[in-house]
Order: C-alpha cells, then sequence, then structure tokens
C-alpha cells in the first residue's frame, strides 16, 4: 500500500466548502479486501476512540458496525487519518472515499495543517498495515510529531481569536505567507494587516521602543507615569553596584527579552544578582537591573485607546493536599486538560527545572516533600502564563484611574494595542492611593489570560481587536463578480470591468489575457486561477473584482476567493470532457456548480436560462437568481417571473430588464457596438449576462445599458474576441473560439457579414478529447468555403500532426470537399497563406493560441501588435476596423 499523490484545497473546492486533502491511493492486492473480526479487533486496540465515530450512521458507534459488517481499507484509512489528527490536537469532522476505474483510492479528508498531516496520512497506513499483519507501530512519536509541526505553523490562541472574529463578521482571512502570524483581514481597499496581535495602525517605531525597556522606561517617565527606579548595566560588576545604589531587594532582566525569559525576581545577595545577571545576559547583552515592587501583578489589555480587559496574573505553583509530593503534584496539574505544550492551550504545562529547584529549596522544599494541604508551593516568581502561571480576570474590578493609567502608557510609546503590566496592591484603588508602578509594554500582548481565564468572565478580546481594525457599519471587503461557463465568460467579465470603471470604480480584473488594475494591465498571461484571484484581492487600490473562474484552477486548487456577491455562469459545454477526471457532463456541472454555490446570502447568481443545464445550477443556488435569455418565450425565465423574480431578456430587438410583470428598457440590441448591429448573436448572449450582473451589483437598468453600448469589439476593449480588421479590402474576424459551440457561432456572424467567401483558419487545443476535437472540424466544415488547419504551439501532450487528423475527419464528415482543406501547421503561416488565398471582398476568420502572432500578419506594419495588447483594454484605439461595419 502506498501513496500516490497528496494535494491540498486552502479553500473551498469540488469536495467540501472547507480545506482539504486530497490522496490517491495504490492499495495493491489489498484494494478489494473488506475488514473482518481479528482486523477490527487490533484496529480498536490500537486507536480505540474510532470506536467512537460516527460514519454514514450519524452515531457513536457507527463506524464500528461498518468494520464489522466489511468495510474497504480506504474507508478504514480514512477513519485513521481523522484520528490520528485528533490525537495531534487538530479535530477534524469530513471524510469522504472512493475507489476510481484507474484502480486507485481516493480519500478526501478535512484537514487543518498541511505539514501535520502530511506525515500522518502515511502514519494511518501504517496503523492500517500493522492492524492486518498483526504488527505494532509507534503512534506516540508519529503523533507528536504532528502536534510539533501544528504548534510551528498554526495560528496561536491570540492570533486565532482575532481570525474567529473576523470570521464571525464575515470578514475574508488569508495568511499571508506560510507558518508566520501575518494575516489579511478584508480584501481591496478595505483590507488590513495584523501581526499575532500587532495591528497595521501599530508603527514599527512603536514595537521597537516597547522592545527596548530601558527606553519604555524613559518615555513612561517623559509622560509622568510611575516606574520602578532601575539601571542598565553589562557586566556583573555594574548589576552589583546597581544593586547597592538602589538596595535589596532587586529585579533583573534582559532589556529586550519577553515571555518572562531571563527575568529574577526578589534578589536580595550579591551572589543572587551574579546570577541573576548571567540568566539575563543570556537573553541580552545589556540588563535592566530594578528595585522590586511588591504588590499583585496585573495584564491590562487596552485597545484603540480604551481598556478592553484586565487579568491578575500569578505565577505557576501547585497546591499542597497533604497526600502527594511536589512531583506528583506536578505531575497531577500537568494532566489538566487546560495545559498543554507553549500556546496551544490556555496554559501551559508546569516546568520542573533548575529555577523550579532553587525557588523550592528557597521555600524548604523538595520534589518528594509532601506539602500540607492548602500550601502553596511556587514554582516560578515570574508570572507569564508561557512559564506555568494561571490568571484571575478582574476587568470589572478596575479603577478608571488605573484603567487611564494603562491608556497614557500605550499612547505614550504609541501602540494602539498593548498590554501594559502593573504592579499595584488593589487594582480596584487609585494609583496614588498605593505604591505600584508600570513594569512594561508589550506590542504584541498574549490574549489567552483573557481569553481563557483561570477564574472570572472569559473576555472576547479577538472582537474588540477586530472591531478597533473595522467599526461596526464600515466596510470590510470589495465586492467580487465571479464569472465561469465554457464560451464568452473573458468577454463578459471585461465587460464588467469596462462599466465598473466608468461608473467611476477602480476595479481589478484577473482574465484569460492577464491582470488589470483600472484598465491597466500589470500581468500577462493566462491568469484565471486562485493565484490569480488572489492577486487581485490583495490589491489596496481597488474597490471591485471582477474574476474569470476557469475550470482547471477549480479543479485543481478551488476558488482562490471565499464568496462572491455576483456569480456568472455564461454556459456549459463538453469542451472539457475528459479533463483532470471529469468524464461527464454531470460531473462538469458539479464543479461549475462551486461558483454558483459560493455567494454571499445577499448576493445573487446569474443563470443562462437557455442553457441545458441551467436547472441543475438553479437547485444549488443559496442566494438570489436572475435569469438571461434570447429567447422571449424561455419557461424557466417566466416560472421565475411569475413569482416575482428578476430576468434579463430580448424581445423584437430590445433588451428588457424584467421583474415580476414590470419591465424597463436598457436598450437596442443593434445600438451595443459589441453585438455588431445585432448580427453576433454569441455577443448578445454576453452582453445579457454583463448587464444582468450590474443590474445585480445595484446599478440601475438603464444605467447598465448606457455604459455598455460604448463597449466595442475593438482591440483595446475587447482584445482577441470577434475583432475586425482591414487587409487591403480583405476583411479578417479574429477570435478565441477553440470549441464548436464557438466555431458555429463565429461561423454564423461570418455568413451574416456578407463576405464573398469566408476561408477558416481553424486549430483547437490538443488536451482536448478525439471526439470534441472531430465535432470541432466538423463546425468548420459546416460554416467555411475553404479551410486551413494549424496546430497549437504547445500540443498538450499529442503528437505532431495528430490533432491536425482530427480535424481534417471532422471537416470531411461535414462534407466539406478535399481540395477546399489545407493543411499549414505554424499559425502564422496559416494567416499568410489564407490572406494570400482571399480576394477583396473575401473574409478570413482565424482562431487563434498566439493573439500577437495573428496581429503581426493583420495589423498594419506601422502598429507593433505585442505594444499593442500591452496598453490594456481600457483603450479606445481600433486598429483596421472598417468602415463599413457599425
Amino acid at each position: 500500500m502506498n501513496i500516490r499523490e497528496i494535494q491540498f484545497f486552502t479553500g473551498r473546492n469540488i469536495y467540501s466548502h472547507r480545506p482539504v486533502m486530497k490522496m490517491l491511493l495504490d492499495l495493491g492486492a489489498r484494494r478489494l479486501y473488506r475488514t473482518e473480526s481479528i482486523f477490527t479487533e487490533r484496529l480498536l486496540a490500537m486507536l480505540p476512540r474510532l470506536a467512537e465515530h460516527f460514519c454514514s450512521r450519524r452515531y457513536p458507534g457507527g463506524f464500528v458496525e461498518r468494520l464489522e459488517e466489511g468495510t474497504y481499507l480506504g474507508h478504514v484509512i480514512e477513519h485513521v487519518f481523522l484520528e490520528l489528527q485528533s490525537m495531534a490536537g487538530m479535530d477534524a469532522e469530513y471524510g469522504k472515499t472512493m475507489n476510481r476505474d484507474d484502480d486507485l483510492t481516493e480519500i478526501i479528508c478535512e484537514y487543518r495543517c498541511r505539514q501535520a498531516v502530511e506525515g500522518l496520512a502515511l502514519a494511518a497506513i501504517r496503523v492500517v498495515a500493522a492492524a492486518l499483519d498483526g504488527d505494532t507501530v509507534n503512534l506516540t512519536k508519529m503523533v507528536a510529531k504532528a502536534r510539533k509541526a501544528a504548534l510551528r505553523f498554526l495560528p496561536g490562541p491570540s492570533t486565532e481569536a482575532i481570525l474567529q472574529a473576523a470570521r464571525k463578521r464575515g470578514i475574508p482571512v488569508q495568511q499571508l505567507a506560510e507558518g508566520s502570524s501575518l494575516y489579511r483581514l478584508g480584501t481591496g481597499k478595505y483590507q488590513k494587516r495584523i501581526f499575532a496581535s500587532i495591528s497595521e495602525g501599530t508603527g514599527c517605531i512603536a514595537v521597537e521602543v516597547a522592545g527596548n525597556k530601558p527606553l519604555t522606561k524613559h518615555i513612561l517617565e517623559q509622560h509622568g507615569l510611575p516606574v520602578p527606579r532601575g539601571m542598565v548595566v553589562r557586566s556583573k560588576k555594574e548589576a552589583c553596584r546597581a544593586a547597592r545604589l538602589l538596595g535589596f531587594p532587586v529585579v533583573a532582566k534582559p532589556d529586550n527579552g519577553n515571555q518572562g525569559k531571563g527575568i529574577s525576581l526578589e534578589i536580595c545577595s550579591y551572589h543572587e544578582v551574579e546570577q541573576a545577571f548571567a540568566a539575563a545576559a543570556a537573553i541580552s547583552a545589556t540588563v535592566l537591573v530594578e528595585k522590586h515592587i511588591y504588590g499583585r501583578h496585573y495584564r491590562v489589555l487596552v485597545v484603540g485607546g480604551e481598556l478592553a480587559a484586565a487579568a491578575e496574573r500569578i505565577p505557576a505553583h501547585v497546591l499542597g493536599d497533604g497526600l502527594h509530593n511536589v512531583f506528583q503534584l506536578v505531575r497531577q496539574e500537568n494532566s489538566n486538560p487546560l495545559r498543554g505544550c507553549g500556546h496551544e492551550k490556555p496554559l501551559t504545562k508546569l516546568k520542573l527545572d533548575s529555577t523550579a529547584y532553587a525557588l523550592l529549596a528557597k521555600q524548604g522544599l523538595s520534589l518528594t516533600c509532601v506539602p500540607k494541604p492548602g500550601q502553596q508551593v511556587w514554582l516560578r516568581k515570574n508570572d507569564n502564563l508561557s512559564t506555568g502561571g494561571t490568571a484571575s480576570d478582574v476587568t470589572e474590578r478596575v479603577h478608571p484611574l488605573q484603567a487611564q493609567l494603562a491608556v497614557r502608557a500605550a499612547l505614550a510609546v504609541g501602540l494602539e494595542i498593548a498590554g501594559v503590566d502593573l504592579i499595584m496592591q488593589d487594582i480596584s484603588a487609585t494609583p496614588a492611593d498605593q505604591h505600584g508602578a508600570i513594569i512594561e509594554v508589550n506590542a504584541a500582548p498574549g490574549l489567552r489570560m483573557h481569553l481563557s481565564p483561570s477564574q472570572g468572565e472569559k473576555r472576547d478580546v479577538g472582537q474588540k481587536i477586530v472591531e478597533l481594525l473595522f467599526p461596526p457599519g464600515t466596510s470590510c471587503r470589495v465586492p467580487v463578480f465571479s464569472v465561469t461557463g465554457t464560451n464568452g465568460k473573458t468577454t463578459t467579465a471585461r465587460m464588467l470591468d469596462f462599466a465598473l470603471r466608468r461608473h467611476g470604480l477602480s476595479p481589478g480584473l484577473c482574465c484569460t489575457d492577464g491582470i488589470y488594475f483600472n484598465g491597466e494591465l500589470v500581468q500577462k498571461g493566462d491568469l484565471t486561477g486562485p493565484a490569480s484571484a488572489g492577486t487581485v484581492l490583495a490589491n489596496t487600490a481597488i474597490d471591485v473584482a471582477v474574476l474569470e473562474t476557469a475550470r482547471g484552477g477549480i479543479i485543481r486548487r478551488g476558488l482562490g476567493y471565499d464568496r462572491a456577491d455576483v456569480a456568472v455562469i455564461c454556459n456549459l459545454r463538453g469542451d472539457h470532457l475528459g479533463q483532470d477526471g471529469i468524464e461527464t457532463m454531470d460531473e462538469l456541472v458539479h464543479v461549475k456548480s462551486l461558483v454558483a454555490e459560493a455567494v454571499y446570502a445577499s448576493g445573487t447568481v446569474i443563470l443562462n436560462a437557455d442553457d441545458g443545464y441551467v436547472n441543475d445550477f438553479a437547485a444549488v443556488c443559496w442566494a438570489e437568481i436572475i435569469y438571461f435569455s434570447m429567447q422571449a418565450g424561455n419557461m424557466v425565465m417566466h416560472r421565475h417571473l411569475s413569482k416575482g423574480g428578476r430576468a434579463v431578456l430580448v424581445r423584437q430587438g430590445v433588451i428588457l430588464a424584467a421583474k415580476g410583470g414590470r419591465v424597463s428598457l436598457m436598450g437596442r440590441v443593434r445600438d451595443f457596438a459589441v453585438t455588431l448591429g445585432g448580427r453576433a448573436t454569441h455577443q448578445v448572449e454576453n452582453l445579457l449576462a454583463a448587464l444582468a450582473a450590474l443590474w445585480a451589483y445595484g446599478l440601475a437598468p438603464k444605467q447598465a445599458g448606457q455604459y455598455l453600448r460604448e463597449f466595442a469589439t475593438a482591440l483595446g476593449d475587447n482584445p482577441g474576441r470577434a475583432n475586425i480588421y482591414d487587409v487591403g479590402g480583405i476583411r479578417v474576424l479574429v477570435d478565441y473560439g477553440h470549441n464548436a459551440d464557438g466555431i458555429l457561432k463565429l461561423g454564423q456572424l461570418a455568413r451574416k457579414l456578407k463576405a464573398n467567401r469566408v476561408i477558416g483558419v481553424v486549430g483547437v487545443p490538443g488536451d482536448r478529447c478525439d471526439d470534441l476535437i472531430v465535432l470541432a472540424g466538423e463546425a468548420a466544415g459546416h460554416r467555411f468555403d475553404y479551410l486551413i488547419i494549424k496546430e497549437d504551439q504547445d500540443l498538450r501532450g499529442r503528437q505532431p500532426g495528430e490533432a491536425e487528423k482530427l480535424l481534417l475527419r471532422g471537416a470531411l464528415a461535414a462534407g466539406m470537399a478535399r481540395e477546399s482543406i489545407f493543411v499549414q501547421r505554424e499559425e502564422r503561416l496559416a494567416v499568410r497563406e489564407a490572406l494570400s488565398m482571399a480576394s477583396p471582398g473575401d473574409l478570413v476568420v482565424v482562431f487563434y493560441e498566439k493573439l500577437e502572432q495573428v496581429l503581426a500578419e493583420v495589423v498594419p506594419p506601422v502598429a507593433d501588435a505585442a505594444l499593442l495588447l500591452s496598453q490594456g483594454h481600457g483603450s479606445s484605439q481600433e486598429v483596421g476596423l472598417p468602415s463599413s461595419l457599425p
């Protein structure tokens, strides 16, 4: 049994709306093995908690029933993998297993940390193999390794509290660097960044000041705030001198440490001073020696100039019971499920080390001593949670002047979010009535003590921080348009971008020819996948996103955004059957349906009522639907309107926006330049989709129509889509049609343009299945008088000449004469040959792979094709557009 492939989906995907791992297994001869009693006994002996798994029975013990009835090993590996994740502290529930036709087993499982679960996937197979063979496996080591990776790469409790609060508000969350605490909350111009509990409103100078304890003290003193007297030292001799001048007891700490590392409290002798200096100097070259202040230790969290929470911190200790010795008491406390390693749990496990032994000795104790009932046995003097301390919430007890003191300290340092450490006899009394001081100001305060105090009320400080970043009622994300389908999605996306810019917005667009920001091309290429969507949403200048969302990216990586405000599904054709494991139209519907599902409750899905799969898409929609149709009598649309729904339709050459029984005029079809006077029916379909999407966004129907009247077939607006050029009286129609449907529709347009002869230059991507390529050849044979067959430069896995022969077979099957068919594999030479064959009054239709190569033949030499393309589709320049066309 071995793993062939592991793939991770970090966002919404075709398997789940949660992150999942896809694992392909080769189980060899054991693929069809069904579990039996001896296997079940061995497996449950290794993983007894499997007995609690529900499986599809939806009750505890359901999985064991499946084991006893006999189930496949892939199903068992799925449950073992989920259980191992749980043992490593990463609870996950969703799983699904399928035996594929290619003798491989596909397992889909929810996951939380990629770095942790990669090893657990292999561990799951080892566990099952051991149960089969009667062997044993060291689960402790495997789980411990995964837990360590999870601690390293998953967000800590402080960061996670902020992220959860953001998700609760519907704010998109994106980790900006794997394994880091740097996250983006929100999108576009509304986004904010956090690093752990540091907000982007905090400047780097403030963080530097807070990290320098002597400098922080100096600034606080300048602002008239109480701080302990102290001195900066660089040697044991200087430390002893400082202790003598300040008077015992004193404190020694690194000048830039954190989490209580290297701090020694209540030092009462020169020998202890030297030891304390050595401990602090191991962390920082300079050491701060301060006068020790007696009192209770408090942490006050300040968020946006206000008190957010406060806690009293108590150093690590155990309570005697008169029965157990110190070692046993520590072990008992560490078994508390609230204690874990590092920051993984609300509390950190107690440590027995040299610091603890020295403090026990000071109390006249050792590990074997049995303390009296109720006796406090201290293991640390410092009160940090990271060294095992506990906390008690005191937020309601904080005196207003104490809160004011903490706020002033945060403002003095320049921190938007700050953890201010105070020592006071009583936080509920005024500072003036007691001898206290500000000990430290933290730029990245831990939130555990407020989120899960050992005593007192839990405080949702993550929500406080999110409200600081995004006050209630303010925007946190830019609206998102997601456009998918088979044909027309690029043109539809460009129309939306065009209209939104004329509406005064600054959109970001990703499509098949690149990424644009406010009409400027910034990255060239076929950029319709999740990474490109992420690039658009990360831009801080955009206020709306238009994302062309292609099939391949959805299948291989999922969506690059969380949810859309407007989702558009243009149409569905079998263009990619046989690719990426998609063999049927039902499977293709399932892939594209993800775009319709991932829509905000307040959003809208735009569906083509004329498409044969419209009802399948409508069935998965959770949001409002607006239909568009070229057929005024479409029954799907009419039923929708009868229920008060919305639709965009064409009736007698006029585009109407209908809601229930009321209609609004959007414009005459022939008045929209992109339709070429109404002759380009496929562009009318794209236009209806775009108009419906703009209406869904909030534009008035008439306004949307006015914006798109100007959208033309010129290169600057819609490069490579039904562009028409004049080359010495020969018209050239250039388009990216790459399937039978696209070729038929362009061929239909070509006939309406009333040319003497129509010459087609056709090629299709090699990754299409044989049948689809033959169908494309048939479409070309039906539509053109002469045909030049070319091959894409990127053969996509085929041999040279293979796609050419399939296209030829299709054209001949359509009844085209062999003498009317020519073969020129190289695209540029094929275009050149077509132009040499043509005479004035003829029309050459080119279906391109590389637009620049085609334009190099049809655009006048004074214009450079690559330069024109790089100008961005916001350009209004028209190249070679014949005056005879509208």
